[in-house]
């Protein structure tokens, strides 16, 4: 019999493609991983992996069953939730995933409040861009996310979250941009650090500036950086700008490190969205998300 046990080691190494990770996330010897994978081939009558020297790739037989292991430990959670007695203590765990500015500015205190009132729940957060919550939301990796930018899968399900500005920021230092305030046909001579292609604000901002008649991939780009913290480090040492989180720059404006230029007429709200696939419904991740929504009064 194939046990839920052992699709959890299948699917640990077949994410993460390395027996040594699978391991070190199950909290189980390597050896043990390699017995599990071994008896599980044997009894389905398959390779599930080639092996070449220290690198490992799934066999079409591998890819199959991954889609199933997905499923079938989905199915696992969702019948314990089901029958977990409302009344005693919340334990379990949530695999959650969050786009850059959530998983570092926002979510971390919401966490931590979420952990002091349920420490029985576990949560493991994973960061990337917008792009990559939603596609590993579509392949099971993740129970949900919360990421920034537009809905742009029709095979999630995607709930408001928290509202958001993307303001115009510079150095205090940069004496190039003295002004307060400029107009949207100032933003093209401008010297402009933006994001990697994928993330949800380079969507959100692409799109704002096109209802003003302003294409922002004739932007002269100076820099394109992979974070939040990246682009204000660069922002601090350089005379160029960015559009950023309010949420993301409130210290460095205490500090006196960042400012905000007004742009007239122009404003880019946001919304954060929890996104999820239809249909999903786990009775911890109904606990979480109405605890963060309540933590904003929204």
């Amino acid at each position: 019999m194939v046990t839920d046990f052992r699709l959890k080691v299948f699917r640990a190494v077949a994410e993460r493609l390395s027996f040594t990770r699978a391991a070190e996330e199950l909290f189980i010897t390597q050896p043990a991983v390699t017995k599990h994978i071994n008896e599980l081939e044997r009894q389905l009558g398959v390779s599930l992996f080639h092996r070449r020297g220290n690198t490992i790739a799934l066999t079409p037989q591998g890819e199959r069953l991954l889609q199933y292991a997905r499923r079938i430990l989905s199915l696992y959670r969702e019948m314990g939730s089901a029958f977990t007695d409302e009344q005693s203590a919340f334990e379990g765990s949530i695999t959650l995933g969050a786009s850059t500015t959530l998983a570092q500015y926002i979510l971390p205190a919401l966490l931590a409040q979420f952990h002091r009132r349920y420490p029985g729940i576990r949560i493991g957060l994973h960061s990337g861009n917008t792009q990559q919550i939603e596609q590993w939301i579509l392949e099971e990796k993740l129970d949900f996310g919360v990421i920034e930018g537009n809905a742009s899968q029709p095979q999630l399900h995607y709930t408001p979250f928290l509202e958001d500005e993307l303001v115009l920021t510079t150095a205090v230092a940069n004496r190039t941009l003295a002004q307060e305030e400029i107009t949207p046909a100032d933003l093209p001579s401008l010297r402009w650090v933006i994001r990697e292609t994928g993330s949800g604000t380079l969507d959100v901002i692409e799109r704002a500036l096109e209802q003003h008649g302003i294409s922002f991939r004739q932007f002269p780009i100076e820099m394109r950086l992979g974070s939040t913290e990246g682009i204000k480090r660069y922002l601090i040492q350089s005379e160029a700008v960015a559009f950023l989180s309010l949420h993301a720059i409130d210290q460095e404006l205490r500090h006196n490190l960042l400012r905000i230029v007004e742009i007239e007429g122009l404003r880019i709200p946001r919304k954060f969205h929890f996104v999820m696939r239809h249909g999903y419904s786990e009775r911890l991740s109904a606990l979480f998300i109405p605890f963060c929504l309540s933590s904003y009064n929204l």
